[in-house]
């Protein structure tokens, strides 16, 4: 059995990749244990595998559809069956050559065999080779213990080549002149280790190069590269070669004689009393049966010029740009250089002008999965310039952690209806240069006006919204919005007992819960960019995101408070806040990944009530955040809740309340594997908490005061540490997650008693009750954290 299989190599060297080359791979294991369970569950599925009964499952199936189709005449119906057969044959010929789902989900055991270390060999020295290695040698070292086989194959790279020189075989004049141009922007760079993969980007970067400067027709075939090493020990010569195409003297440049744009491409025949109708824009021929859409806003979209050269680039951002307008099924772009000219030609096709959609699910908050349904209207083109109007509806119920309480889950009911108008362009008195020109960052406005309402047993919550948000991006990677106003009306009604709860929450203990539910008028500007250059979250890559967001609240109120808000008594808020947020992801192999995030943020009240609205304090703990504490309880600094009055169901402390606060720190690292099938396991370690910028009296039975205040010399030490583990069930449609938080390190407590990895307990009894009023050996309970797709 091949156990297992390493590669090493001489301090500094770079080896990734290398396991990637392994023509046999050693069989997994359960992580830190000699166990190969999913060997085990490949034979069990082998023990139980039916070749014969699958076979004839199909055959019947066949036979059953068959009849249906002889049966019907009706050509649709027999279409439908037809779909419907191939449905379920595809599933059992699935079975038939891949087995069961143990088959599928388990792996055979990997018999050593001397074939693969040879092959895998020969690609550990074309590694070398193609990484300017071209004297490298490799060894395999075999181990052998109890039939088990360890592989070592040992790296000897000896010198290294590097690119010394670069040489032009270049015949069009006119090309090596616009390479020549942009030699500064060339991958290939002298002093540099030999690279072929640096050869092939830059055997890309030509042909794209070409072609954004009118070679249409242009082909890397024609680019080729030879490579002398015998000029000097260590060196290399590249020589640059671009032939011409056979029979010509130089390569055809292409200028774009005209622009044809057919808005309704899908319809085959004219309507009747239609006729198609040209009309030109910009330079741009539009073609069309019915007027429909705003020709100077389609036009701000297209990126194609006439008398200008041909760009591959630019059509590329037409295309997308255009798909980007969510009115079009398709948009395709072609060249038509028959009849001496070299014409584009942009072909779209309406989506239906009116769409309903229907969603209904499961949501998980912090507590137990809730029903919801929304259902949503669309209407494409409202006023004849492109826009979007969308009317929602939404309701649900929710099982969600109580906002006073550590125990039990509360059903929440909560609906919503929003009223959106998207339009694109820049709702600003731009000018057709400017707003030609901005069409390029997809520029977006939407105006939004919202209703939603929250029935819980501690409170009904109304809240009225309107915004105006513009949305822009570059090149897909980097986003931007910016909400230029943001108006709530906030309104609540309590139930009198939660009433008095929140009243004595701030009397005694300074939280701010009450500021949530006072009538307020909160209004806002904030702004987002998102920054995703890598595509965050592929399996394939190393990747990772950046989010940052500023807001504002209440700067408008500086200059002039609306009459209705003073009149209504409305709570007013004046504040400044942003975040930080990011995250990577790293591929370790197919089967294993690292992630990490940070997360951190500060609010700032500058109010006459000194408060921010609640919704915008920082909290931790959750299945987001800090997974070892309930969620929202993990702070303030090092001050302690109260005392748990029952530590045998609850553990040391009552986390009765939501702790908010004003500066948010907090990181996470999470090791995830594929264990088999759609099931994956994840290891994390999770550090952060959240301070205000003020110390508070926090009337804690626990003996002792602890610290609110951050302070940028000591707020670390106060930072809470939990680890765990956790299942992910990746259904493709969707990721179930289920942790379980183990606190490490909890800095509510007093110095030098802050570790309490080793106190943990999984199911209560979580203390001991000694019959007289006291509990001993109080242990600290995990916490089960159940969530939707990854945490980060």
């Amino acid at each position: 059995m091949l156990y297992s299989q390493s590669v090493v190599a001489p301090k500094g060297f770079d080896k990734t990749g290398t396991t990637s080359l392994y023509e046999q791979n050693s069989n997994r294991k359960i992580p830190l244990l000699p166990i190969h369970s999913l060997v085990w569950m490949y034979y069990m599925g082998v023990r139980h595998y039916n070749y014969e009964k699958f076979y004839n499952k199909k055959v019947a199936k066949e036979a059953k559809f068959d009849r249906k189709i002889e049966a019907t005449d009706k050509e649709q119906k027999k279409a439908n069956i037809l779909y419907h057969k191939q449905k379920k044959i595809a599933v059992i010929e699935d079975r038939i050559e891949n087995g069961n789902l143990f088959m599928q989900w388990g792996e055979p055991v990997s018999v050593y065999d001397t074939i693969n270390v040879k092959i895998t060999k020969e690609r550990l020295d074309n590694f070398l080779f193609i990484n300017g290695y071209f004297n490298g040698n490799i060894t395999a070292r075999i181990g052998e213990k109890k039939k088990l086989i360890a592989v070592k194959y040992e790296l000897q790279p000896n010198r290294a080549y590097f690119f010394d020189s670069i040489i032009y075989q270049i015949q069009d004049s006119a090309v090596l002149n616009l390479v020549l141009m942009n030699e500064k922007n060339g991958l290939i760079k002298l002093n540099e280790r030999f690279s072929q993969s640096a050869i092939n980007k830059e055997r890309e970067r030509i042909d794209l190069l070409l072609k954004d400067n009118g070679y249409f027709d242009f082909s890397r075939q024609y680019i080729h590269f030879e490579v002398d090493s015998t000029i000097s020990k260590g060196k290399v010569a590249i020589r640059y070669i671009i032939e011409n195409p056979a029979g010509r003297n130089s390569h055809h440049v292409f200028k774009i004689d005209s622009i044809v744009f057919t808005t309704d491409a899908a319809i085959i025949q004219q309507e009747q009393g239609l006729k198609k109708i040209s009309s030109r824009y910009r330079d741009i021929t539009f073609s069309y049966y019915k007027h429909e859409y705003s020709r100077r806003l389609l036009s701000h979209r297209v990126f194609i010029w006439e008398d200008s050269l041909y760009n591959r680039q630019n059509t590329f951002n037409t295309q997308r740009q255009l798909a980007n307008l969510d009115v079009f099924k398709f948009v395709n772009i072609n060249y038509d250089s028959s009849g001496g000219k070299f014409v584009a030609n942009i072909f779209t096709s309406p989506l239906d002008k009116y769409s309903w959609s229907n969603e209904a699910g499961l949501k998980v908050t912090q507590g137990l999965p809730g029903p919801f349904y929304s259902l949503t209207f669309k209407k494409r083109n409202l006023f004849g310039g492109l826009e979007i109007l969308e009317i929602d509806g939404r309701f649900g119920f929710e099982g969600v952690s109580p906002v006073t309480s550590s125990e039990g889950v509360y059903q929440s009911f909560e609906a919503g209806a929003n009223l959106s108008v998207t339009f694109p362009q820049f709702l600003f008195p731009l000018g057709p240069t400017a707003g030609a020109r901005f069409g390029k960052y997809n520029p977006k406005t939407r105006l939004l006006a919202g209703y939603n309402y929250t029935n819980r047993p501690e409170y009904t919550r109304s809240a009225v919204t309107i915004s105006d948000t513009y949305l822009w991006d570059r090149n897909r990677k980097v986003q931007y919005q910016f909400t230029l106003f943001n108006i709530n009306v906030i309104n609540s009604k309590l139930d009198p007992e939660f009433d008095s709860l929140l009243n004595a929450l701030q009397t005694q203990q300074g939280n701010n819960l009450i500021n949530s539910f006072k009538p307020s008028l909160v209004s806002s500007m904030i702004f987002t960019m998102i920054w995703n250059p890598k595509n965050y979250g592929n399996d394939t890559d190393h990747s990772y995101l950046i989010r940052i967001q500023g807001e504002a609240g209440g700067t408008l109120f500086n200059f002039y408070t609306p009459q209705f808000a003073i009149n209504q008594g409305l709570e007013i808020f004046k504040y400044l806040r942003a975040s930080f947020d990011y995250r990577t992801l790293r591929i370790i192999n197919r089967n294993t990944s690292l992630a990490f995030h940070i997360n951190a943020g500060a609010g700032y009240a500058y109010g006459d009530n000194n408060a921010l609205p609640y919704e915008k304090y920082f909290f931790a703990g959750g299945s987001n955040s800090i997974r070892a504490w309930r969620p929202r309880r993990l702070g303030l600094g090092s001050a302690p809740p109260p005392l748990a009055a029952d530590p045998v169901t609850d553990g040391t402390f009552d986390y009765q309340y939501e702790r908010p606060g004003a500066v948010l720190l907090e990181s996470s690292i999470e090791l995830r594997k594929n264990l088999f099938g759609f099931v994956q396991g994840a290891v994390f370690l999770d550090a952060g908490n959240v301070w205000l910028f003020d110390d508070v009296i926090q009337n804690s039975d626990a003996g002792y005061s602890g610290n609110t205040k951050f302070k940028l010399n000591g707020s670390l030490r106060e930072l809470g540490v939990g680890t765990g583990f956790g299942l992910r069930f990746d259904f493709s449609f969707l990721v179930l997650r289920f942790d379980v938080g183990i606190k490490m390190y909890d800095p509510a407590r007093m110095p030098g008693d802050r570790f309490v990895l080793d106190r943990v307990k999984f199911f209560n009894p979580f203390a001991i009750n000694n019959g007289d009023g006291t509990f001993s050996n109080i242990k600290e309970p995990v916490i089960y954290n159940i969530g939707i797709g990854y945490p980060f």
